[in-house]
């Protein structure tokens, strides 16, 4: 039987060599993530099921832990969980534990330290952990009663998701990323429409796209309802993994005749930079449509786990050179890791960014969550590189929040309302 990428790293990872699409299985998991907002539940399910016996982690080096969401700590409640993580991996000599000042954003920072690769199935208690599809492999988010069993037992129940192909053709039009492509597929398919789905995204423009837009892409799947999002490995995907030093993994291709529920093709010299409008990534408009409305901005947000990447940063600073953030707007820049925010420093970004009025936080997720350093008031409105805005997302519930590209966001905070940069 002729069997999608996802459908072979799952059977790969099972007893059933049988398995398909629609069979549950129990999956062997290669790595365990967790955050500060997640790990304390999953370690106390790990706790009580150890409790009694002499078994410990079923891997010391297959677990991470990512303090990022609510750090630095922002208050006691949140020092406290951080102080759960730090305890635990001490106790237990967790490596892969990133301090604050050693780490960053988890979904940045897990492939830049070569912790993930293709044929990976790689689980994390954070739903945005089908990042790490860009790379072929599987990754998806779990609860974190399932991540602290994973933890003790090394294994995930799962059910291998069907597959919705989607084909990008043609060209990318100026400014166009793939941020703007994967919200223009959330909204020709619906915030369900790809529902406990693996998309799988294929086409002439995902194979050139650079490894940072298919972070991107595979990152906001799950906006879509979907279990996974996977990129087969291909030059690009080699290239990326040979300059982080990562060298130990398998590659699994899709066979050319392989079953797919849905598939899916769009052009490309149709799709603009995009906007999601509030309150839901699916409300996404062509900036042409949005140009028109002259939305007013109080903020900007570029970074986060969807587009923090230093290739972001560089093009919010091609933007911003020698220009000046509007007077009425807080542009506020988060590089995804410590090693992306030295990158950038040294060529020279942080300096663009500070001369221009924009304020530079440590890597941090906080105000994507509306957690900290960047909360909204009511009657507040952000555009944001982030990739949640229903309401409430970065603070009040009567604040708003629009979804864009690094370009955009950064245009927007220039002009005070959110416009493309075509004024360069």
């Amino acid at each position: 039987m002729e069997l999608t990428i996802t459908e072979k790293i799952l059977r790969a990872h099972c007893d059933n060599k049988s398995a398909v699409a629609g069979d549950f299985i129990l999956a062997n998991v290669d790595k365990c993530l967790a955050n500060d907002i997640t790990a304390p539940i999953a370690i106390d399910v790990f706790e009580k099921i150890i409790k009694g016996s002499e078994k410990g982690l079923f891997d010391k080096n297959k677990i991470i832990l990512t303090p990022d969401h609510f750090t630095p700590n922002k208050d006691i409640a949140s020092a406290e969980q951080c102080k759960i993580l730090r305890d635990f991996a001490y106790k237990y000599n967790i490596l892969n534990y990133f301090e604050v000042g050693h780490g960053g954003i988890e979904h940045c920072l897990i492939p830049e330290q070569g912790l993930v690769g293709p044929g990976d199935v790689f689980i994390g208690a954070d739903s945005h952990t089908c990042t790490y599809g860009a790379l072929g492999a599987f990754s998806t988010g779990v609860g974190s009663t399932d991540l602290g069993v994973a933890m003790a037992l090394g294994k995930c129940w799962l059910k291998i998701p069907e597959s919705i192909k989607i084909i990008f053709s043609g060209n990318l039009n100026q400014w166009v990323s793939g941020k703007d492509l994967i919200l223009f597929t959330i909204g020709q398919i619906g915030v369900d429409g790809a529902t406990y789905k693996a998309i799988e995204f294929t086409g002439h423009v995902v194979n050139t796209l650079s490894i940072d837009n298919r972070f991107t892409m595979c990152n906001m799947v799950i906006e879509a309802g979907a279990k996974n999002g996977i990129i087969e490995p291909d030059k690009i995907t080699r290239d990326y993994l040979k300059e982080i030093g990562n060298s130990k993994y398998k590659v699994y291709k899709s066979d050319k005749d392989a079953e797919y529920i849905d598939v899916i093709e769009f052009e490309c010299k149709t799709i603009e930079p995009q906007i999601a409008l509030p309150p839901s990534p699916e409300n996404s408009k062509p900036i042409s449509e949005v140009n028109n409305m002259r939305i007013e901005i109080d903020q900007s947000v570029i970074g986060s786990c969807t587009n923090g990447r230093l290739e972001d940063l560089k093009i919010a600073a091609s933007i911003l050179k020698n220009l000046k953030i509007h007077h009425d707007v807080r542009c506020i820049i988060i590089p995804g890791t410590q090693n992306i925010y030295l990158q950038a420093l040294k060529e020279g970004l942080i300096e663009i960014f500070i001369n221009a009025g924009a304020i530079v936080l440590p890597p941090t997720c906080g105000p994507c969550l509306g957690g900290h350093m960047g909360v909204l008031a009511a009657g507040e409105r952000a555009i944001s590189t982030t990739n949640r805005n229903f309401s409430g997302r970065m603070g009040h519930i009567e604040s708003e929040v629009y979804l864009s590209n690094p370009a955009i966001a950064t245009a927007s905070a220039i002009k005070g309302y959110i416009t493309s940069p075509d004024f360069i």
